[in-house]
């Protein structure tokens, strides 16, 4: 009995470190989050007080609110497949014993060692107007172009693209430790069925990758709600609230309008919606995709 006991409570021991970190860093500010939403904006003149739910029925009209929203869910309909299926075939294409493949790993991974900021400034090189590298190899060639960030039709699209550019090669990692995971003997066993190398990877190599793609697939989702510096770099969110996306709509409220409450319930509705994103992906995709 004692020694049940013991084991009880090595493991609270070895769990409490984490344990802590969570409920202080996650449990904690969301809790204080939610609270903070119950309540009006306070000056040094008018104390805040207790309004219930009004900050949550004002999101209902705030049309800033709904663009953002849209806009986040273009984002991530055009970063999250782009971004998988790019990482897909760079992994299938660095996992072959071909020279300089060291090398393509290298290239393909670099992107993702590089801080946020800089991948901000670098592309601000690119998309420049006149003087940037777009300009400067698609005019001379007779091709007219836009103001990349400055044009409310193309500043989102950038954006995308450089999130692509971004996380590719990162889940590509993760589909290229789970391609070297496969075994060998089934490759060998489709040549002498003769199956095709697209047959192969539609019935064998594609369903084996479903877990990766399942855990690639929650990172993707949660990297597309969470965009900031990008967007502070490079468009401020603008023009007309084109580019700017949930995450930087609640920094610039919180920092900029120094509305904590209504950022509060910004927040918590980004939460929830990411909660409901969870369930989804954990209740009902992971159910569709272990192979045993």
């Amino acid at each position: 009995m004692n020694f049940m006991g013991n084991r009880h409570v090595i493991g609270w021991l070895l769990i409490s470190p984490a344990a802590i970190l969570l409920v202080t860093f996650t449990h904690y500010p969301a809790v204080t989050t939610f609270f903070s939403s119950l309540f009006s904006r306070g000056n040094p003149i008018r104390p805040s007080k207790f309004v219930g739910a009004d900050q949550y029925l004002a999101l209902l009209d705030d049309p800033v609110f709904w663009t953002v929203l849209e806009n986040n869910l273009y984002y991530a309909i055009g970063t999250i497949p782009a971004s998988i299926a790019l990482a897909i075939a760079m992994a299938l294409l660095v996992d072959r014993a071909l020279a300089g493949t060291g090398f393509l790993r290298l290239a393909y991974f670099t992107p993702t060692i590089l801080p946020m900021i800089a991948v901000a400034n670098i592309w601000l090189f690119f998309y420049t107007p006149e003087i940037g590298l777009l300009d400067r190899l698609l005019n001379p060639i007779g091709i007219e172009t836009p103001n990349w960030l400055g044009d409310p039709s193309t500043a989102l699209l950038s954006l995308i693209f450089i999130t692509i550019w971004k996380e590719a090669g990162f889940f590509m990692i993760f589909y290229l430790a789970a391609l070297q995971a496969q075994s060998p003997e089934l490759k060998e066993a489709a040549k002498l069925e003769g199956a095709s190398a697209f047959t192969f990877f539609r019935r064998v190599t594609f369903p084996l990758l479903m877990p990766t793609t399942l855990f690639v697939l929650v990172n993707a989702v949660l990297n597309s709600f969470k965009l900031v510096d990008h967007i502070f770099i490079l468009t401020k969110g603008g023009p007309d609230n084109a580019s700017s996306l949930i995450l930087y709509y609640i920094y610039e409220t919180a920092f900029s309008f120094f509305d904590t409450p209504y950022a509060s319930a910004l927040t918590i509705i980004l939460l929830l919606f990411l909660g409901i994103l969870a369930l989804i992906q954990f209740g009902v995709l992971e159910r569709r995709i272990h192979y045993r």
